[in-house]
């Protein structure tokens, strides 16, 4: 089993800025050294080095339709729901005061 120590761990809080007291440096130590033995067990695998690295392990597709262009809407198509216009735009309320 790999083995980290505490003083390992504390040297790797300094890295990071982390303030670990003593309590936590006890802690931590054993959980990272379960972790570095499951990396290890990993590297310990029978054939591995057949099998391709890859970022997805099923095939990924694009799900999007094809970009095809169709005719838009004509202006009085668009203004045709519109509450109120002002020739060939939108007529809104106004939100800011002549002060702008």
């Amino acid at each position: 089993m790999p083995e980290i120590s505490r003083d390992e761990v504390a040297h790797l809080a300094d890295l990071a800025r982390i303030d670990l007291d003593d309590a936590e440096l006890d802690h931590l130590a054993p959980q990272l050294a379960v972790i570095l033995e499951s990396v290890a067990s990993i590297a310990s695998v029978e054939g591995l080095d057949e099998v391709p690295p890859t970022s997805h392990p099923i095939p990924v597709t694009n799900v999007f339709r094809d970009d095809v262009v169709v005719p838009g809407l004509t202006a009085e198509q668009a203004l045709s729901g519109a509450p109120a216009r002002e020739g060939q735009r939108f007529s809104v309320p106004r939100i800011l005061g002549d002060e702008q």
